[in-house]
């Protein structure tokens, strides 16, 4: 089946280039476009680049095709049909050429030879896997992609703008923009609403040590008319309705009239303390849920990033606690990947804290000590892509690894929660298990990496306002987590709650 479908592929290309050369006979100073794509082979590519110095071409034209068929430009998945065969035979290849040289019908004779006994004898049993991957998971406009390093993120913005735009990326994700996602991954709706209510001030004593921020503290106007006092002071909340614990047990005990005991736990086991009367998790089946999607996480931090990426180095990756699973699978597609490591985990820059000497600007204050997370964001977006990998392969459990690289304005390569498309944006992350093999991930990534419209694609749910499922995401964070546990709170009568 592969034979006769690269055959086929084989008369197409040969039709098409006759149908060219005719046009061309027909208007002589006109120059005509053959636009071969999709197989990241770099041989074939070469082949190709060779056709093109000999028939005096120009790489490259963006937009020329002998074959433009509407479902392979407009449709976000494989297709299965004779024009699809002809643009799938070669990847990242525009080229213009003269058709009234005398020349021409050899050298295309020749070549064309060339590249039919390269197919048969090098892709005896092609299949799409072969090609640059495309996971059924993720629609995308990457089946017209074209050959064309960049490094501004702002001029590849400005071409998937000219070329794609919001009107179509809106309309293929018509579903998220008009409902959003009905997903049983994150709370919303159900007890959402005011007629349960009891009471309409709610005050919530921070108990213990926790990393919750500081800022944090404050006097929250929540939904349905009702307020919420949240403060690690018992001078301000004198007369708490929850007592809140995280790195500390709650009290064995509760008596009507006491307080209500508010236990959280965001690692991945999720542990209940068994002396709680509402539990804190990132998983939607608990009490309350709050994810890591949340400003909070990663707000005293250097808020510039560049508008360059690296064109030669593709991915960032730091990590210091050093996973032996962790590392073994950073280790198998770096290998395969120009990045940068930071942190102590397969380190190559050079040492620790090396962020700063590489980009300077990223200091938050030149004269404080600096901190990771001072310019973490800042030296993320300078790459185009950020590995990120969990801890713990967890249902839900998707950390703030993910969501610092979505902040960034790079593109995250994503391991970990099975249901982390659940979590967010539409089309703004490549997970990673959705492929075959390291090695067919890694020839996406670097077929994306050097075609700016299918990159800025991963931008565009932030830049159209698409935000499907993660607008969700973002509303069961941290940030929001005050209200919401003030009005589950609320709910069971704080402190006149039975016993």
């Amino acid at each position: 089946m592969a034979k006769v479908a690269f055959s086929l592929s084989f008369i197409g290309i040969l039709l098409c280039l006759s149908m060219c050369s005719i046009h061309a006979q027909e208007q002589p100073d006109k120059r005509w476009c053959v636009s071969q794509r999709e197989t990241p082979d770099w041989k074939l590519q070469q082949i190709l680049d060779n056709v093109c110095a000999r028939l005096d071409c120009t790489a490259i034209l963006p937009g020329g095709s002998c074959f433009a068929p509407d479902n392979y430009i407009n449709h976000g998945s494989y297709a299965i049909d004779l024009d699809f065969r002809v643009n799938n035979v070669c990847d990242h290849i525009y080229a213009t050429f003269t058709a009234n040289d005398p020349s021409i019908t050899t050298m295309l004779a020749s070549s064309l030879l060339i590249l039919f006994f390269y197919i048969f004898i090098e892709f005896p049993s092609a299949s799409p896997t072969s090609q640059i991957p495309l996971p059924k998971s993720q629609s995308q406009s990457q089946l017209h992609t074209q050959f064309d390093p960049f490094e501004s993120l702002l001029g590849a913005y400005k071409k998937w703008d000219s070329q794609v735009g919001c009107a179509s990326f809106k309309e293929r994700n018509v579903g998220l923009v008009q409902n959003g996602l009905n997903l049983t991954s994150l709370q919303v709706g159900g007890e959402n609403e005011c007629g349960g209510l009891k009471m309409g001030h709610v005050g919530v004593l921070i108990k213990g040590w926790t990393w919750i921020p500081d800022n944090l503290d404050n006097l929250y106007s929540c939904r349905c008319g009702m307020s919420c006092l949240w403060s690690k002071s018992s001078v301000l909340v004198d007369r708490p309705d929850g007592l809140f614990y995280e790195t500390t047990t709650p009290p064995l005990r509760r008596r009507t009239g006491d307080p209500l005991r508010v236990y959280m736990d965001l690692e991945a086991g999720r542990k209940r303390s068994g002396f709680e009367d509402i539990f804190i998790s990132y998983h939607a089946k608990d009490d309350v849920q709050s994810t890591y999607a949340g400003g909070l996480f990663h707000n005293n931090r250097n808020y510039y990033l560049s508008p360059y990426k690296h064109n030669e180095t593709l991915v960032y990756w730091s990590s210091s606690r050093c996973l032996p699973q962790r590392n073994q699978l950073a280790k198998s597609i770096l290998k395969l990947l120009p990045h940068h490591s930071f942190g102590k985990c397969l380190n190559n820059v050079g040492g620790l804290d090396m962020a700063l000497s590489l980009y300077p600007e990223c200091a938050k204050d030149p004269n404080a000590s600096p901190k990771w997370w001072d310019h973490l964001h800042c030296a993320m977006s300078h790459y185009k892509f950020v590995l990120a990998i969990e801890n713990t392969y967890t249902e839900s459990y998707v950390t703030e690894k993910l969501f610092y690289a979505l902040d960034s304005g790079a593109v995250p390569i994503y391991f970990g929660a099975p249901n982390v498309m659940d979590f967010v944006p539409p089309h703004s992350i490549i997970d990673g298990s959705k492929f075959k093999s390291m090695e067919e991930l890694a020839d996406y990534v670097k077929g994306l990496a050097n075609d700016p419209i299918a990159y800025a694609e991963y931008h565009a749910w932030r830049r159209c306002g698409v935000l499907g499922n993660y607008g969700n995401t973002r509303a069961a964070s941290l940030d929001t987590l005050p209200c919401r546990l003030c009005e589950a709170i609320s709910r069971r009568g704080g402190r006149d709650a039975a016993a």
